[in-house]
């Protein structure tokens, strides 16, 4: 197989399926709905973009909002619904961007460090639990008496 070595690595970052997932697990669909769409922009494809964080929003209004509304889910083990939602996160990354990500990859393109992916999955957890937290007294508030 001939290489060109004239060829110029790509000039932008991009994050893998592992750091994704991590950072999923960590921070919610919110953080994998990012890192997604960061991945599509460096890529160039803005209409992934778009549809990157509309995903996001319905399934973190999904996966929250049946928090509030399912009968004893405090018999689900905590850890439950972050592997559900990292492995449906793993599963959908390596499906749309895999091909892309190795691509760069062999092409000498560089990706981020898994610490900034857990980084982004603390920030992301914290604004998770401020908005959960907002709407759980919103509801309770409002809740009839």
């Amino acid at each position: 197989m001939e290489e060109n070595i004239l060829t110029e690595p790509p000039e932008f970052k991009l994050y893998k399926e592992r750091a994704i997932s991590l950072a999923t697990f960590l921070g919610g669909p919110l953080v994998a709905g990012y890192l997604a769409a960061e991945n599509y922009r460096q890529l160039g494809d803005k209409a992934k973009v778009r549809g990157a964080w509309a995903i996001a929003i319905v399934a973190t209004i999904i996966i929250f909002g049946g928090l509030f509304v399912v009968p004893d889910i405090e018999k689900v083990p905590r850890y439950i619904i972050p592997i559900l939602y990292m492995v449906i996160t793993q599963s959908l990354v390596q499906k749309y961007q895999g091909a892309a990500i190795k691509s760069h990859i062999e092409k000498g393109g560089q990706t981020y460090s898994i610490w900034r992916a857990v980084w982004i999955g603390l920030v992301g957890l914290v604004v998770l639990f401020a908005i959960l937290l907002a709407v759980s007294m919103i509801v309770g508030n409002n809740a009839p008496q």
